[in-house]
């Protein structure tokens, strides 16, 4: 259309001029007129290729116009495409970082079966090696018995006896005794046997992964032995029971009071809970915060509270007790939200002229260890202090007799403390917690301590 405007423009003076040629003479020429008449056709003609012309650039640009919306739709079609492109990369960054994560936790759930079947793989080990020296045992208790037997007919053939009806009861409380000894290391055997065959099957057992998870609960059989029968009546065994293992293999399997005489030590009543086909002795029991466990040493040495409420049996009749024999210590926790754990220790303990003081050594739980370990922990209290690596009486600062290493771990004697809104973190270290070696500590709601024979510990 411009260029058909520009030869209009120039196209115009010729007409004009030549217009105004004509118009100066006043006669008609024919020749002029002629000329005239051609020009005219010329600029007619001229007009109609530049309408033409203007027509085609019309045309044209209605074209070109329609290409080039074609191609901004085009563009805008791409720019759709590459963002959808940008936010798909972006999803696929995300999922490869969750694969990355889900990887990394596979890893550590292989190392964790992998270090899980090494210790069982040890612990099969040793049960076997147990179960070797206790076959050993019998065959020696069997031999006795036989040589015994023997030797008694021979005395009391050649000697003449006294009081046979006398001779005769004694032989026969040392028969049923042997007997007794025989038959505890042949049901020992077998409960050995069990747990090897239990452990292999774990071992063999392809979702083995779902039973090694630290779960919070305990299982439901250990949950209804809790539970079980109770009765306040003290029950007197004459001086022969020497914990509360020994009542249950004589055949009570009630929760109570009991009377026991260790070796070597006076005759004192227990609290003996009956669970996983054995029975524990109770050294150690807090529910409800209605005992002050901020006692002297003097009450620690020699106990304090009520057996069948809350109470702390005593360092003396405790050490009498697991001067015994190898003794598991059971500890069993609940917190507010009444989620439970347990874990076991093996237990040594010293007498006062070490301040009763423990090495232990974590062998079965489900909760993270929390207490020192392969290391000799003295018992302290605000009076009698074992002052730690800080050169603090931990006791005196933070409440309760306990077998102190630092004085910010974990203290089952400590304070009773409900938790409340307005509870700071700093103020729970002062209360009744559970603090692992890694980890934030947990307010407890109770605790129970206690011990059992370690020929007897129960991996189930």
């Amino acid at each position: 259309m411009k260029i058909f405007a520009v030869l209009l423009f120039t196209v115009s003076p010729v007409i004009s001029v030549t217009i105004d040629g004509n118009y100066s003479s006043f006669e008609p020429n024919p020749s002029e007129t002629k000329l005239k008449f051609a020009m005219l056709d010329d600029v007619r003609l001229l007009a109609n290729g530049l309408l033409q012309l203007g027509h085609g650039l019309k045309d044209f640009a209605v074209k070109t116009k329609g290409q080039m919306d074609d191609v901004f739709h085009r563009l805008n079609i791409f720019d759709q495409s590459f963002y959808e492109l940008l936010q798909q990369t972006h999803e696929i960054k995300e999922e490869e970082k969750q694969l990355r994560k889900t990887t990394s936790r596979l890893q550590a759930n292989n190392e964790e079966i992998k270090n899980l079947s090494l210790e069982l793989s040890s612990k099969i080990k040793v049960l076997s090696q147990e179960r070797i020296q206790l076959q050993d045992k019998v065959g020696g208790l069997e031999e006795k018995l036989t040589k015994l037997f023997h030797t008694q007919l021979k005395i009391q053939a050649r000697e003449e006896i006294a009081s046979p009806k006398n001779f005769g009861d004694n032989q026969d409380n040392n028969l049923r005794y042997l007997l007794n000894v025989v038959q505890a290391q042949h049901a020992q055997l077998d409960k050995q046997q069990k747990q090897i065959q239990a452990l292999e099957e774990k071992l063999n057992n392809t979702g083995f992964q779902g039973d090694i998870q630290i779960s919070f609960p305990l299982n439901t059989e250990e949950a209804k032995n809790t539970k079980a029968n109770t009765t306040a009546r003290v029950q007197d065994y004459k001086g022969s029971a020497t914990d509360c293992a020994w009542i249950y293999n004589r055949g009570e399997r009630s929760n109570g009071i009991y009377s026991i005489k260790p070796n070597r030590s006076k005759a004192f009543n227990v609290y003996c809970e009956m669970k996983m086909e054995t029975s524990w002795t109770v050294i150690q029991n807090r529910a409800d915060g209605s005992l002050d466990f901020n006692q002297t040493w003097e009450s620690y040495t020699n106990g304090f509270g009520n057996l069948d409420g809350e109470f702390w049996l005593g360092l003396r009749k405790i050490h009498s007790i697991v001067d015994q024999a190898d003794y598991i210590l059971r500890i069993e926790l609940e917190d507010w939200k009444a989620n439970k754990r347990y874990i076991e220790y093996s237990l040594i303990m010293g007498g006062p002229e070490t301040d009763y003081a423990v090495r232990l050594a974590k062998t079965t739980g489900n909760i993270p260890s929390a207490l020192p370990e392969q290391k000799e922990v003295k018992f302290s209290t605000k009076d009698h202090g074992n002052n730690t690596e800080g050169n603090t009486n931990c006791p005196e600062n933070y409440s309760g007799g306990w077998w102190h290493d630092e004085c910010e771990e974990t203290n089952l004697n400590g304070k009773y403390t409900k938790p409340t809104s307005k509870d700071k973190p700093e103020r729970r270290k002062r209360g009744l917690y559970w603090k692992p070696h890694k980890g934030r500590s947990y307010l407890l709601k109770s605790t129970k301590l206690m011990l059992h024979p370690a020929e007897f510990e129960n991996f189930d």
